[in-house]
């Protein structure tokens, strides 16, 4: 297993580009962050087949900072070309998919949140070029999206469009400044997207780049 960190304070977008390049390399992540709030990219290799998670030293992936987990939390276990998340009893505070606490073993899909402890390990699964992406439960839910989500996604979305625009997605008022709407009102909408694909649960920083990446894959916007 190899981690990337990424330095303090570091811009989102800089965070997001290594995540795209780590996302590169068609290897499984986790992304997470610290008690400093640095981010923290652990690839899953193609010789790893069993890593254990917790704050202890002798796991290999190590949550020193979160006093919540166990010393010895959690095991991550390669099957059938994916990872699963297993947790016997192991932990004191248990360990949580989606919000479910695991009992026995969960196999990850992409995008999920792994909660260990405090912490919250995003699972991202790379596609190779050139093969479709197969949509998960969010993205098959997304044709039902009202006309005033979908205009909030496009805008959220075109900051990604622009060759020399940020490597970000808009921001709130940036998005109720295009549509002519106030910024409280797309709040609310924003707020429920972010549970409608199911990405509630990932740090404040991650949710808007998850929800424009759901959005793009599902051919909601361009």
């Amino acid at each position: 297993m190899r981690v990337i960190e990424t330095d303090r304070g570091a811009s989102r977008a800089v965070e997001l580009k290594k995540v795209i390049e780590a996302e590169r390399t068609g290897l499984p992540l986790l992304v997470t962050r610290d008690h400093e709030e640095r981010q923290r990219i652990f690839v899953l290799e193609s010789d790893d087949e069993q890593l254990w998670v917790g704050r202890g030293a002798a796991c290999d992936l190590r949550l020193d900072w979160d006093q919540q987990a166990s010393r010895c939390h959690a095991e991550l276990v390669r099957v059938a070309g994916g990872w699963a998340v297993a947790d016997d009893g192991l932990s004191r505070n248990g360990t949580f998919v989606g919000g479910e606490r695991v009992v026995g073993r969960r196999r990850l899909h992409n995008g999920q949140v792994v909660r260990v402890g405090n912490s919250r390990l995003t699972y991202r699964l790379a596609v190779a070029s050139g093969t479709p992406t197969r949509p998960d439960e969010a993205t098959r839910a997304a044709p039902e999206l009202t006309p005033v989500q979908l205009e909030v996604l496009a805008a959220l979305c075109r900051p990604l469009s622009q060759p020399a625009g940020p490597a970000v997605p808009a921001t709130n008022p940036a998005i109720a400044a295009n549509l002519h709407r106030s910024t409280p009102a797309i709040k609310k909408h924003m707020s429920a997207l972010f549970a409608r694909f199911g990405v509630e649960g990932l740090p404040q920083n991650q949710k808007r780049a998850r929800l424009a990446e759901l959005a793009r894959q599902a051919g909601l916007v361009e």
